[in-house]
């Protein structure tokens, strides 16, 4: 019997929702590798049932540097002691270990970069923070041979700061969730947020918007930075009735969820480079359930929903006129049956199946 080749694959979250490393894990494994996949335990943890060995560390620090750096010196440890033939570091923040790793134990390494992190807003305004990143970044990235990102923007940028080639593998859902094409009737219309509660997500004014919007409900699916700061904001603006927040949710549960919605929302805001060319999980995720979108004026998202014509987008993130595109794209009936018909062609396009074959080209040679 051949044996198979170990890829150990590392992120800095607790596995539970992230579903491009999900399906990443999956494509190797159906590609004949034997995945490990690492990341970290929280208190509120769910537990983990995947096809492929995972492995989650308690750590003594769950944020700021002292998070980051006893994560890579953590994670360096477990993987000079463990077997592996390929390395996948999931963003700047893994990729310090997986680095010194690869060249201590000469193992094959590749980078995938979810996002182009270091013009993520959490690092805007926090200059000498931003230089840290950077400065591991410029160390590391010239030196790399195999990287992926998410989208042709990043994919551009990173080229030209670096001159590292990138392929762009896209944050797109498997054909198997099956799209639901039916309008509900006589029912409380619901405008769906799923993913991270950080800042420049568009939230804030979401939530205020809703003060113009009758007869729908503002659902958050997710965890974040703010999340407390949204609860607050939704007792204070006295909007419990409008706006419910689901917490963090499994793949599974989400899967679930998001088919029901009557708009899915991307409004990020124009925060950095990052969130300007955001191609979020999420976008993807509405357009496999059948979800029309409403987007903000991002160049990457545009392309896709003016392609497909498969929802609308927000020239403006104040609260009046936000509410304003939220209910013309409830409640125009000729929009929403186009929509709705567009749906079929853009799910033949968009699915993992054919996304992932980027992957395996990558993956191929280390077999």
């Amino acid at each position: 019997m051949k044996h198979k080749k170990q890829i150990i694959v590392s992120v800095t979250n607790d596995l539970v929702a992230d579903n491009r490393v999900h399906k990443v894990c999956t494509s190797l494994e159906e590609m004949g590798f034997s995945v490990l996949l690492v990341g970290r335990k929280l208190k509120n943890s769910q537990p983990l049932t995947r096809s492929y060995r995972t492995h989650r560390m308690h750590l003594c620090f769950t944020k700021g540097a002292c998070f980051y750096a006893e994560y890579n010196f953590r994670l360096l440890l477990f993987l000079l002691f463990r077997k592996a033939d390929v390395l996948l570091a999931n963003d700047l923040d893994t990729l310090t270990a997986n680095y010194l790793a690869s060249k201590i134990k000469r193992s094959n390494l590749v980078y995938d970069s979810h996002e182009y992190f270091t013009e993520v807003p959490e690092l805007i305004g926090r200059p000498r923070v931003k230089r840290i990143w950077e400065w591991l970044e410029s160390k590391m990235l010239p030196n790399l041979k195999h990287c992926y990102t998410v989208c042709d923007s990043i994919a551009a940028v990173y080229h030209e700061k670096y001159g590292v080639p990138f392929q762009v593998v896209r944050n797109i859902p498997t054909s198997k969730n099956t799209i639901q094409l039916n309008e509900k009737e006589n029912q409380q219309k619901i405008i769906l947020y799923q993913g991270a509660l950080n800042i420049g997500r568009g939230l804030e004014q979401a939530i205020k918007a809703m003060h113009f919007i009758d007869g729908a409900q503002l659902v958050i699916a997710g965890d974040g930075d703010i999340k407390g700061q949204l609860e607050e904001l939704v007792r204070t603006e006295q909007l419990e009735h409008k706006v419910r927040f689901t917490g963090r949710l499994s793949i599974e549960e989400l899967t679930k969820l998001t088919p029901g919605a009557d708009l899915g929302l991307s409004i990020e805001e124009d925060l950095g480079l990052n969130y300007r060319f955001a191609l979020p999980n999420k976008l993807f995720d509405y357009i496999r359930a059948g979800v029309p979108v409403l987007i903000s004026d991002l160049p990457e998202m545009k392309a896709i929903v003016e392609k497909y014509d498969i929802g609308a987008i927000s020239k403006s993130h104040e609260p009046k006129d936000l509410a304003n595109e939220i209910l013309e794209a409830l409640n125009n009936s000729d929009k929403r049956k186009n929509w709705k018909t567009n749906f079929v062609q853009a799910s033949k396009d968009l699915t993992w199946e054919n996304e992932e074959k980027v992957l395996k080209g990558i993956f191929s040679e280390f077999l």
